[in-house]
């Protein structure tokens, strides 16, 4: 008939110990689940119960716990219940579970302040609400309701929020929420990811089925430091080109993306598809202008011919932007002409004031240059400030063929690139040390846009870093603050190598 007597009670009870006020030796727990109850008053005089687990029966009236003031954790999930905390509070109720019930209500808990975990899961309810006096709650579980906003959990410090199979459209009302850890809102009907940033402490987001289609979204949680899994699992935005690379570069930090754990090698994948780092970049190339070099007809070059002392000799100025590294080449190729021919690298940047095709660069548009890519036709190439440089085969050769010496100017990128050549050239490094003074050289040269300005200043401590992080890396190094006393020293070095 469903109504609980003493004889059930007892085959419920356990964990003898200490009665709260520690008087007597009682039963703490009563644990009666799937028992089709549905009349338990009989509890009510069951005062010192601390755990009460009475989910899968028939109950609809909670009344009974009015008298257990000690109680510490209710379950009384899968019955039939029509609200719920309807009984005096216990004065520290912490752990609740009213899961799978009929409630279609939230009431005012202001008076549970002890409460730390709330699961309503699979209920009608359709507002959040009656939850801003619970100031301990850190576990709350909505999901499987009728939700369609996220809504009165200001200032809660929850960690696990769970508001899945909603009708949640938007991510709002989540500002306020700084301690949450894990979330979880799949099965919703939510397109962006606005309303997630700024939450430090996010560890786990599930987003499994909804509509996020833009990989832009992930720009909303790419800056939380701690998360580590991200499940998007049923959403548009995964039939995007690269996606799996794309999310893992732009969220480093994870551990887990869409169920599947992430390998380190998947991570570098990512990074050298996104972000290569330098020397990848210029391996890269080489690889390119090898392929492409083996698809053309082969023939003897004479840069490469064997000499009796030492391979085909090539002089690399290296240094940032307008350090005086194309003055100095030119001044050199023309002070040792019987020994040094400039060679002009093609690119793809328009010419600045002063410069000449074929005299500095060739320029060529990003269509020629991708053709000669493609012919094979570059020794080695690198992008510096969004254009593209290549030193060409044939512009090496026409040197050689005349006996001389290649002599180039280069930015670092450059500089990796030729590495991975069979070339063996000196490297000599130009560097402005004074800062401020190349900041001041640049602006009065009145060619260059404030950021490539900054970019160009920025790039004098990567140079001086890398010469003394990679010893040899150059030959030389020469202060290129005075052009005449950078000059002497670099023509001295010249004599040097040239033994004159």
């Amino acid at each position: 008939d469903g109504v609980l007597d003493e004889d059930t009670v007892a085959e419920g009870l356990h964990q003898l110990g200490r009665s709260a006020p520690g008087i007597d030796y009682v039963y703490l727990h009563l644990s009666l689940p799937g028992r089709k109850l549905s009349d338990i008053n009989i509890l009510s005089r069951y005062v010192h119960l601390e755990k009460l687990e009475l989910s899968y029966n028939k109950i609809n009236d909670l009344s009974c716990v009015s008298q257990m003031p000690y109680l510490l954790e209710l379950n009384v999930s899968n019955n039939d219940l029509t609200t719920y905390f309807v009984f005096k509070p216990p004065k520290n109720l912490k752990e609740v579970d009213f899961s799978h019930n009929q409630i279609a209500k939230m009431q005012d808990l202001s008076a549970y302040q002890s409460l730390t975990k709330l699961l309503l899961d699979f209920n009608n309810i359709e507002e959040i609400r009656g939850l801003e006096k619970c100031r301990s709650l850190i576990h709350l579980s909505l999901s499987h309701n009728r939700l369609t906003a996220i809504s009165g959990l200001e200032n809660l410090p929850i960690k696990i929020l769970n508001l899945s199979s909603n009708l949640i459209e938007k991510i709002t009302g989540l500002e306020s929420l700084k301690a949450v850890q894990n979330l979880d809102l799949s099965s919703n009907k939510i397109t962006s990811l606005e309303g997630m940033e700024g939450h430090d402490l996010l560890e786990v987001i599930n987003l499994e089925d909804n509509q996020i289609a833009e990989l832009g979204e992930l720009e909303y949680i790419e800056d939380l430091p701690l998360l580590r899994v991200l499940n998007l699992l049923k959403n548009p935005i995964q039939e995007q080109k690269d996606y799996w690379l794309l999310v893992i570069f732009m969220l480093l930090q994870l551990t887990e993306l869409d169920c599947k754990k992430l390998s380190v090698k998947e991570k570098v994948a990512a990074v050298n598809k996104y972000d290569p780092p330098p020397e990848v970049v210029a391996a890269k190339d080489h690889m390119t202008h090898i392929m492409y070099s083996m698809m053309q007809p082969q023939r003897i070059f004479d840069s490469t011919l064997p000499s009796l002392d030492a391979p085909y000799p090539m002089l690399v100025l290296a240094g940032p932007l307008a350090c005086g590294k194309r003055e100095l080449t030119h001044k050199i190729c023309r002070q040792y002409n019987n020994f040094f021919r400039y060679g002009p690298c093609h690119t793809t940047r328009a010419a600045y004031f002063g410069e000449e095709n074929r005299l500095d660069y060739y320029f060529v548009s990003q269509e020629a240059f991708d053709k000669m890519l493609n012919m094979g036709k570059f020794l080695a190439t690198y992008k510096y400030s969004g254009h593209y440089y290549g030193l060409g085969r044939d512009t090496v050769e026409s040197i050689a063929r005349e006996g001389l010496a290649t002599c180039v100017h280069l930015e670092i990128e450059g500089v990796r690139s030729l590495k991975n050549t069979y070339f063996e050239p000196r490297y000599i490094l130009l560097i402005p040390m004074n800062k401020e003074k190349y900041e001041g050289h640049l602006r009065r040269k009145g060619l260059f846009s404030r950021p490539e300005i900054e970019e160009a200043v920025s790039r004098v401590d990567m140079y001086i870093q890398i010469n003394q992080d990679l010893p040899g890396y150059f030959d030389a190094v020469i202060n290129t603050d005075e052009l005449d006393e950078a000059f002497a020293e670099l023509n001295s070095l010249i004599k040097e190598y040239l033994g004159l």
